[in-house]
């Protein structure tokens, strides 16, 4: 009862005419950068972060989180219809609603993606309600060992659980908690890495380094595609056209269910997110379907579980961010820094100090996803059309906003070469297979990691027994070595590629 009393608190807050202004303003966003091919929620949170500065923090918070959960709804759109998936949750949604689009079926392909995320994300938000509380009375038992044992295994989950070489997530980890530390330490005030620039004492931005990694890095890496996308054409959206075959509701239901349990299982755990969570739920439903081989060639049931699953997985991220201050993946962390900056600390305690801000966060959940749906259904033609403007043309004018953004910050020149600078870097790192997201989580994590490993050390007076000899952060040491042993037995199992018995015999 107290926690619906605590909602209805809150949809008092999230319904005030500005912070529901805001609340549209994120959804619309998050929708309109979703469907972009190439431009995420990272990028588009990055470059609306400077933004929110002058904003109230439940204001600034609502729009940033609907930019977040609306590119989870508009990432559909361009899988289904052009096989260019806008958002990396939504790269198997290709598999079966670009079949669907082909065969004169995308309208009932974009009302399932928008029905079934819907449905993924109401019960994503009843998790939260119920299960941030819960998680903040365990909270309380937490110190700084146990804090920084957690983060350890959130690091090491997001750099080994991420796609490409696990070593290289791991580098790229190591690599953001150097530029973590970079500046003054607030310890002994000694300026670390700054290398006599005076700019450099403050640290690295945030802002800067997102923007490098995820806007200046993606437009450079798309620099080559000039294309118009008038594979559209063949595939009119019309109302008529979203209503969904026979017999195809029906098969949707136990999808939609098991991808929603999925995605909430997966938000919640530090280091996997809606990405995981997609591809485990459509593996999940091929494996379980007595047609398999419908699958990739425009089966429903293909749509519907990975659409409820990400987004499902999108709201539970905010748990463990919201009550425990530990990012999941790398646009939770830039909602982290965007409650460190509006002076918010998350962890336990910011439900009973800030009430207000997070039940009216919860509350704008149900707010942004109802308009989310009201809004998709009557702009499908609008974003079809906006797909097909030139390549040459998007990217050019996202470059000049991040610019814009970053300067907004500091308003001084140097952000605007460093972000250029990081977005250079993390082209390469992207060239060379070096996943950007890690790199960040690290950035974000390594003066908060840093810091509890300071104190437990101060309290325990130096003795590194203190991070296995407590039963909470103990198990979470264990579990970090589990993890590694794990990835390292799964790599030495690999057998090297050999070569057939043709390309061994001798030539002539």
């Amino acid at each position: 009862m107290e926690v619906l009393n605590n909602l209805l608190g809150g949809f008092v807050v999230a319904l005030t005419p500005h912070n529901l202004l805001y609340s549209f303003i994120g959804v619309f966003m998050g929708n309109l950068i979703g469907v972009l091919p190439g431009i995420g929620p990272l990028a588009a949170i990055s470059m609306l972060l400077p933004v929110t500065y002058s904003l109230e923090p439940t204001g600034a918070l609502m729009m940033l989180a609907g930019i977040y959960y609306g590119a989870q709804y508009g990432g559909a759109t361009t899988s289904i219809l052009l096989n260019l998936p806008g958002v990396a949750s939504h790269a198997v949604t290709c598999l079966d609603g670009h079949p669907m689009a082909r065969k004169g079926q995308g309208g009932a392909a974009l009302f399932m993606a928008m029905f079934a995320s819907f449905i993924g994300a109401t019960v994503g938000i009843v998790v939260m309600m119920f299960f941030s509380p819960l998680l903040v009375d365990i909270a309380f038992k937490f110190g700084p060992a146990e804090y920084f044992a957690m983060m350890l295994l959130g690091l090491l989950a997001a750099s080994t659980l991420a796609k490409g070489s696990p070593l290289k997530g791991v580098a790229m980890v190591f690599v953001g908690l150097i530029l973590g530390v970079v500046g003054t330490d607030v310890n002994s005030g000694v300026a670390r890495f700054s290398f006599d620039v005076p700019e450099l004492t403050d640290g690295i931005s945030l802002v800067a380094l997102a923007m490098g990694l995820f806007g200046v890095a993606d437009i450079l890496r798309h620099a080559n595609r000039i294309g118009t996308g008038d594979p559209v054409r063949s595939t009119p959206i019309t109302m008529r056209s979203l209503r969904l075959p026979p017999g195809d509701m029906r098969r949707s239901w136990l999808p939609i269910v098991r991808g929603t349990g999925i995605g909430a299982f997966f938000g919640i755990l530090p280091g996997t997110g809606s990405t995981i969570a997609s591809f485990m739920s459509y593996a999940t439903e091929k494996k379980l379907s007595r047609t398999p081989e419908r699958f990739g060639r425009g089966a429903i049931e293909g749509i519907a579980g990975p659409e409820a699953s990400n987004n499902a997985a999108a709201q539970t991220a905010f748990i463990p961010t919201m009550s425990l201050g530990i990012p999941g993946d790398a646009v939770m962390a830039l909602m982290l820094g965007a409650l460190m900056i509006h002076n918010i600390q998350p962890g336990p305690q910011i439900i009973s100090e800030h009430p207000t801000i997070f039940w009216g966060l919860i509350a704008s959940f149900w707010i942004g996803n109802l308009l989310l749906l009201v809004l998709n259904i009557p702009l499908i033609g609008m974003w079809v059309k906006l797909l097909s403007v030139p390549y040459r043309i998007i990217y050019p004018a996202v470059l000049f906003f991040i610019c814009i953004g970053v300067y907004s910050t500091n308003n001084n020149f140097f952000d605007v070469g460093a972000v250029l600078a990081i977005g250079i870097a993390g082209f390469i790192f992207a060239r060379l297979g070096f996943e950007p997201a890690p790199l960040l989580l690290g950035f974000v994590l390594g003066p908060m990691v840093e810091e509890n490993f300071r104190r437990a050390l101060l309290l325990s007076r130096g003795n590194m027994n203190v991070f296995v000899t407590r039963p909470i952060s103990g198990t979470f040491m264990a579990l970090c070595v589990l993890l590694l042993v794990g990835v390292a037995y799964s790599r030495l199992r690999r057998k090297p590629a050999t070569l057939p018995p043709a390309e061994l015999a001798p030539a002539g």
